[in-house]
């Protein structure tokens, strides 16, 4: 296993990423007017998934890394919610929800991971 130096290196990260880009790519098929509604919404949901993990990873303190990570973790529901919309007013079929869901149960099965292993160094350095 490669030692990780910066936060595109933790998998947790590298998910969301991935997760990232098919939402961008997603939403440009949205309806216009959804512009500065639904899309915007999404967009700010899925970067502070990432956003968040590097965030917590350049933090010092394993208690204030547990805090962002699960932040992201909370835009990750957020953003949950807001693609079981897009397909309820048809702006995403059934292939594409379950794609998204996939990639996003994954990224959350890594960050919980992540939460985990932090969690146990929080405790062995208390």
């Amino acid at each position: 296993m490669d030692k990780i130096k910066t936060f595109t290196d933790l998998k947790a990260w590298q998910e969301g990423h991935s997760l990232v880009i098919k939402i961008y790519k997603l939403t440009k098929k949205f309806p216009k007017d959804e512009t500065y509604c639904l899309t915007t919404q999404m967009k700010r949901a899925v970067i502070s998934i990432t956003s968040n993990i590097a965030e917590g990873f350049g933090r010092q303190g394993y208690k204030e890394k547990i805090q962002f990570y699960y932040l992201a973790q909370g835009s990750l529901t957020e953003l949950k919610n807001q693609i079981l919309v897009a397909k309820d007013v048809g702006y995403i079929n059934n292939e594409e929800l379950k794609n998204i869901a996939e990639k996003a149960n994954n990224t959350h099965k890594i960050l919980q991971g992540l939460i985990k292993t932090s969690k146990t160094f929080l405790n062995h350095n208390s």
